[in-house]
């Protein structure tokens, strides 16, 4: 199924589907902060090694199936599949835009 995202929340999936964790940066502003697995990460270098770190560990992809927006929050359910006990999980991501690019984003189950 696909589903029609809000940029920079496309390009997020996109690349992160693509594995190519250095093309996350151009979606997130410059001082964001990322919450996953109970850790924060913020800023575009930490960030980028977050997300590099979490497709070594797992191996993922994900299949985006429904959103809600509210005003710049975006709060989306996705289907994550990869080498991890309990594959696949459905996962909640929290967006917050800001200027057109992802302030901040929680991922949790």
């Amino acid at each position: 199924m696909t589903i029609l995202l809000p940029e920079p929340i496309a390009g997020y999936f996109a690349a992160d589907n693509q594995f190519t964790p250095q093309s996350l940066e151009r979606f997130f502003m410059p001082d964001a902060i990322v919450r996953d697995e109970g850790k924060s990460y913020r800023g575009l270098t930490a960030i980028t090694e977050w997300r590099r770190a979490a497709k070594g560990k797992y191996q993922y992809t994900v299949e985006p199936l429904h959103f809600t927006q509210q005003d710049q929050v975006i709060s989306l359910v996705a289907r994550v599949a990869g080498n991890f006990p309990g594959s696949p999980v459905e996962l909640t991501y929290t967006f917050g835009l800001s200027d057109g690019k992802i302030a901040n984003l929680e991922i949790r189950l």
